[in-house]
């Protein structure tokens, strides 16, 4: 099957894309039914003080050609009151890409709370004696999306500093606090290789401090004009197998690089050209089974400690007998949301769901977690009967949200203990900094917003705070459906924020 890629900024956006004739498919029927939507402005202030901002909103989405045959949504309150100042469609239930995030926070920060901290834990079954455990060692993992390879190590030294040389028995990883299904179910096939279609499971690994767990990072530099380029994959883990049919080609080309992963294997390949004076080229891909990924590296990890085992590596569950030699602690969901809502995490997004599931239900799945997200939703003043939700990144085409759903969660959770939490986490228009300004940091630097982008195919979203140059303060959500092109949807956005901002 041909396959047709272009490259975009890593965060909400995929890094590279890939789209199949079932993609296209899909695209054709969502836009055909946005040329029969109700595209008449619903706006409230007709006359008044918001009556220059209605009729320049309105003449926008009737003069901007990249709108023509798509869906405007669009929702505006004002901050202070919660009082519908302007809608466009903002009953119509329109896919939230990753807008879809600002109910996933707003849930766990009101179930799992600021403090909460995801744990992973070293286990012994037996006893230890003259420096052998006559037992199984399990890792357990529940759940925390920032192990990194570091904290293998630790793990080992642990093990290690109780005073077990040789284990008389198995290794054995966990991941049995979640269940076992790796995908959400209305996750495109074509996603499932890069990062942002991560696998989900309770013992994973992310490679770097942005937390893309379940990952490894592909890097590929050019070598002489003619040689294979040099491919290297971080961390280092023999869990993954490069297959390089690339080359490298004479300088001054153009790099056409195309990376896959075999769908049930761990191989990954790289095939095209890159110019010998190309920049390094760097990928993040998921992997298949995280947890087999996660046991590679404490294997490795003990295997440096000079720790030995008679037995096998293999997954498992651990008795509930099983002493606790270490425990693990994540950073507090305070600060995990940070890079989750700066970056548009979608492997955070899921874990999430899957832990307040198991908090609440004491079950990890999407469905009880996804239960947990809709009873909040009602808690947070949401109506949650015109709404359907599938995941809790937004990277579903099935997930269906109005934008004045969004805008009425934006208003209530205002008045909640945990909202300068979230509103920290919000991708912000005034900072540069990658951790502060997030998928932000390259848009509207001119006015002061805070906000949730989103983009899948064909979906461009934004929703957030913003304040005016006169000091009023709004809250907005603006949801951009069958674009023929999403790339189109931030200047769009930014449009419709500038006119909002500039009173």
């Amino acid at each position: 099957m041909t396959k047709y890629k272009y490259k975009a900024y890593r965060g909400d956006s995929m890094t590279v894309k890939h789209y199949s004739f079932g993609m296209l498919f899909l695209f054709i029927i969502v836009f055909l039914a946005g040329s029969f939507a109700d595209n008449k402005p619903d706006h409230i202030d007709s006359e008044g003080e918001g009556h220059d901002m209605s009729e320049k909103l309105n003449h926008l989405i009737e003069n901007e050609p990249k709108l023509q045959g798509a869906i405007t949504g669009i929702s505006i309150r004002d901050g202070e009151t919660g009082e519908k100042l302007y809608g466009h469609n903002g009953d119509v239930r329109l896919r939230p890409a990753s807008n879809m995030k600002l109910l996933t926070a707003a849930a766990a920060l009101s179930v799992l709370g600021e403090d909460y901290r995801f744990t992973t834990e070293v286990l012994t079954e037996g006893s230890i004696t003259n420096n052998q455990l006559d037992g199984n060692l399990f890792l357990k993992g529940k759940g925390d999306p920032t192990l990194m390879p570091e904290d293998f190590d630790m793990f080992a030294k642990k093990v290690k500093e109780s005073g077990i040389d040789v284990i008389n028995g198995d290794i054995i990883a966990d991941d049995t606090w979640y269940d076992d299904v790796r995908l959400s179910p209305g996750l495109v096939w074509s996603d499932e290789h890069w990062y942002y279609g991560a696998q989900i499971s309770a013992l994973t690994v992310s490679p770097d401090k942005d937390f893309d767990a379940g990952t490894v990072v592909v890097e590929v530099a050019p070598a002489d004009t003619g040689d294979s380029p040099v491919v290297t994959v971080s961390p280092d883990t023999d869990y993954v197998q490069v297959k390089n049919n690339a080359k490298t080609t004479t300088p001054g080309g153009e790099e056409d690089l195309t990376l896959n992963r075999i769908h049930g294997e761990n191989v990954i390949t790289i095939d095209g050209t890159i110019p010998a004076d190309s920049a390094n080229v760097k990928e993040w891909m998921a992997v298949w089974e995280p947890t087999g990924y996660a046991l590679d590296l404490f294997r490795q990890s003990l295997e440096e400690r000079g720790i030995t085992w008679t037995g096998r590596v293999k997954t498992g569950q651990a008795p509930k007998k099983a002493d606790v030699l270490h425990t693990g602690k994540s950073m507090p969901l305070s600060e995990l949301l940070v890079p989750f809502m700066k970056l548009s995490n979608n492997t955070h997004a899921e874990i999430l769901v899957k832990e307040m599931g198991k908090v609440v239900h004491d079950e990890g799945s999407w469905e009880k977690g996804l239960d947990v997200v809709e009873s909040e939703m009602k808690s947070l003043g949401m109506t949650s009967d015109t709404t359907v939700i599938r995941d809790g990144s937004g990277i579903s085409h099935m997930n269906l949200l109005p934008p004045d759903e969004l805008s009425r969660l934006l208003y209530n959770v205002q008045d909640k203990e945990w909202f300068d939490t979230y509103l920290n986490a919000l991708p912000n228009s005034n900072a540069s900094d990658r951790m502060k300004g997030g998928t932000l940091r390259h848009r509207m630097n001119d006015v002061s917003i805070q906000a949730k982008t989103g983009t899948i195919d064909g979906v461009s979203t934004l929703s957030g705070y913003a304040e005016a140059t006169n000091g009023s303060k709004f809250i907005f959500s603006i949801m951009l459906n069958n674009l023929l092109d999403e790339e189109d949807g931030p200047e769009i956005e930014d449009k419709i924020v500038k006119i909002l901002v500039n009173q």
